[in-house]
């Protein structure tokens, strides 16, 4: 298959190919199971004018409609001020790459700078970097962080209430870099830390734990005394929350975590089938060398005007990759600048109203739909913020009643199991769209026979 864009000759890639050891690029990607490979030519409609390409872009917008959003799980439909996009935009912040040439880069490395001092405000902790793909890449990398700063400690402790989705990208990790993963098991929703006393006791091989709050079914955790249990076995503590709830929980850095790592999107990111995401990671001063990705800091130039600079960047991540706690060497600086845009926009006050405001819709919706008796609280002694997980008690299939809500233009939840459903209600959600979800729930049950 010949690419016209390519600018390699023939001759070229006969070198690339023997350097390699293959003849040929179909013995180059032998490894690639065949029913995977591309058999023809790219599928891919004939060139179009500019606006028959705005014609066909509207006609696909047209068969999809968006959904009232009650989901969560880790990613939030939180409110964006209009600003950001605006400054976003801009051209002294909308820089391509890594800023390395500080006289050229003074508007990057600033919000750099910036997002890192409020993400250390946000965690209670020393230090930010800025910044890592996405939540659950950024608590694989918190743990590979730990393990080595643990040196010769290769176990890690997760608790069974982490998001999933981390947890799968934690265990690949984990996988090809020879650590050794165990869950905490949870008692009535949260983490079990009687559990995992016993499994630090006299442990010599744990590097971290890694635990979350809010936890993946919508719990605060009381962390209260779990740094200490941690830190008396030579362990460090990582703990992950969704970004915005800082604005209102404890801090990591008031639990006594050494390492804060986790999803930012909720920083007022829109929800768009699957990204973008930021991964925020912070920790101590002492584990400031073991941090993958780059710091900013601020100085003083010839002149004495405050300028920015990379103060610390591991060049192992670019020379040395064999050594590198880290192969992560690009980032999200995008959607960091949107993270410092928001932050600095919302300001503390802000942050406080968006959960204030979350969590008194989900508390009002939690206690209207268990009176309609089709759901129950699972977990009915337990805190939570803005997310909580119901049990189902309806006649009829769970993802029957989610596809008919669908139907009507609600997302009704995420289905975490056959009869759980797992609800979330931000800012965005009014008190009429979360009246109109409860007259539904009621409709659909006296349809199915359930009142």
């Amino acid at each position: 298959m010949g690419h016209r864009y390519f600018p390699h000759t023939p001759e070229d890639v006969a070198r690339m190919l023997e350097r390699c050891g293959v003849k040929t690029l179909e013995e180059l990607y032998a490894d690639v199971p065949a029913a995977l490979r591309l058999k023809g030519e790219y599928d891919l409609p004939p060139q179009m004018s500019e606006q028959e390409v705005r014609d066909y872009f509207a006609a696909l917008a047209e068969q999809t409609y968006p959904l009232e959003c009650f989901g969560g799980a880790g990613f939030y439909d939180h409110y964006a001020p209009s600003v950001i996009a605006y400054i976003t935009s801009r051209s002294e912040f909308l820089t391509a790459y890594t800023p390395y040439q500080p006289e050229i880069s003074q508007g990057t490395l600033q919000y750099i700078f910036e997002y890192q001092t409020m993400m250390t405000q946000l965690t209670g902790l020393d230090v930010s970097n800025a910044s890592m793909y996405d939540g659950t890449t950024a608590l694989a990398e918190a743990m590979m962080m730990a393990v080595a700063a643990g040196r010769k400690k290769d176990r890690v402790l997760v608790a069974s209430t982490l998001n999933p989705f981390y947890r799968e990208v934690l265990d690949t990790y984990a996988h090809y870099h020879g650590i050794h993963i165990d869950t905490i098991p949870a008692k009535e929703g949260a983490t079990d830390f009687d559990a995992l006393s016993g499994m630090l006791d006299g442990a010599k091989d744990v590097a971290a734990v890694i635990v979350a709050t809010p936890n993946y079914h919508g719990i605060l955790e009381d962390l209260t005394g779990v740094a200490d249990k941690v830190h008396a076995a030579k362990a460090l503590l990582i703990v992950s929350s969704p970004a915005v709830t800082l604005g209102a929980i404890k801090s990591p850095g008031e639990w006594g975590a050494d390492i804060a790592a986790g999803e930012a999107q909720s920083l007022g990111m829109p929800l768009n089938f699957g990204g973008p995401y930021l991964g925020y990671m912070c920790c101590t001063k002492a584990l400031m060398r073991k941090l993958p990705g780059r710091i900013v800091g601020a100085t003083t130039d010839a002149d004495g005007q405050r300028v920015f600079v990379l103060t610390l960047q591991a060049r192992e991540q670019h020379i040395r990759r064999d050594k590198a706690t880290s192969n992560i060497c690009s980032n999200q600086g995008l959607m960091a600048l949107y993270a410092a845009v928001y932050l600095s926009t919302m300001g503390a006050a802000g942050l406080r109203e968006v959960n204030s405001l979350s969590a008194a819709g989900a508390h009002y919706m939690a206690e209207a739909l268990t009176a309609t008796g089709v759901f129950e609280l699972k977990y009915p002694e337990r805190p939570f913020l803005n997310e909580f997980l119901l049990r189902y008690k309806g006649k009829v299939a769970l993802s029957t009643f989610v596809e008919s809500f669908a139907m009507s233009g609600i997302f009704a939840g995420v289905q975490t199991a056959d009869d759980e459903l797992l609800v979330c209600v931000t800012e965005k959600r009014s008190r009429r769209a979360i009246d109109d979800y409860v007259e539904r729930v009621k409709l659909f049950a006296r349809q199915q026979g359930n009142v």
